[in-house]
């Protein structure tokens, strides 16, 4: 038998392609793969929050210090009460939910639905509002994320998902899960998508409408903060931190209202002295 010592070419363990390409071909698969699992989870979630029961949300809210829901002015919280009274007999509520609305004597410029049917306001954002018809627009924008059970179904998913990357991570969720069942801000940060607050928006001005019998009001609160839009954007109140810009939102509004023939002007209800409190 022959015996031979080919002499081997060079390169011949090197490749033309660079080193790294294979890296980030694999980085993005994991990434891709963990994208879709996440999209997966929240869709499985917003459809099983659906069904979970309104008392299972109130027993929740229950256990949760709500230290910022300080009735401190009885007249301004009774005022609330009944204009969100008014305005739920133009929004097609569940039966087996319940809407409370807050009054929170804080300069802070906000408003959130969350847990249990409530509805927080601030003084802060009220002070921003010309007329009553402003914040009944405000305040069945909110009632409409209830009616749709959108508080649940933000704070199921953001769970279910921290959850998962928690443990992707390999870190404890035992925290996450406590700040869930006693940390108030949980509560006040839940984003809605654009798609349900686009529904909000239009569910709310069609209440507006049957209640005054007309929009004129409607885009008060947008057209207040056009100006504060222009600022840097951890200065904007979380009310508008997953909304579309305020600009937008008024020519929805003026779209929606020329569709479904609501008239846009007409007379706007003064808000009473009880809620100025400058």
């Amino acid at each position: 038998m022959d015996y031979s010592n080919p002499e081997i070419p060079e390169g011949i363990n090197t490749s033309k392609q660079h080193p790294l390409k294979d890296f980030f071909i694999l980085s993005a698969s994991i990434l891709g793969g963990i994208a879709l699992c996440l999209l997966l989870l929240g869709l499985f979630v917003e459809r099983l929050a659906l069904h979970i029961p309104f008392s299972v949300e109130q027993r929740l809210i229950e256990k949760i210090e709500l230290e910022d829901v300080v009735n401190s002015d009885p007249e301004a919280q009774d005022y609330l009460n009944k204009l969100s009274a008014q305005l739920l007999s133009y929004i097609e509520l569940p039966t087996d939910i319940t809407v409370t609305v807050n009054y929170i004597d804080d300069a802070t410029e906000n408003a959130f639905a969350t847990l249990g049917g409530h509805i927080s306001i601030y003084r802060g954002l009220i002070d921003l509002l010309p007329n009553e018809n402003a914040l009944a627009m405000v305040i069945a924008h909110e009632i409409a994320h209830i009616t749709y059970r959108d508080p649940v179904i933000a704070l199921g998913r953001g769970v279910v998902i921290g959850l998962f990357l928690t443990t992707l991570a390999g870190l404890s969720t035992d925290h996450l899960i406590n700040r869930v069942v006693t940390d108030t801000g949980t509560l006040t940060i839940l984003g809605f998508s654009r798609e349900q607050e686009r529904r909000a928006d239009e569910i709310a001005l069609k209440a507006l409408a049957k209640h005054y019998g007309h929009v004129n009001g409607a885009d008060s609160l947008f057209n207040a903060f056009i100006k504060k839009e222009n600022r840097i954007a951890k200065y904007m109140p979380e009310f508008f931190s997953t909304h579309p810009l305020s600009n937008n939102r008024i020519e929805e509004i003026h779209r929606l209202a020329h569709t479904n023939n609501w008239p846009i002007e007409g007379e706007t209800t003064p808000l009473p002295v009880l809620l100025r409190k400058q």
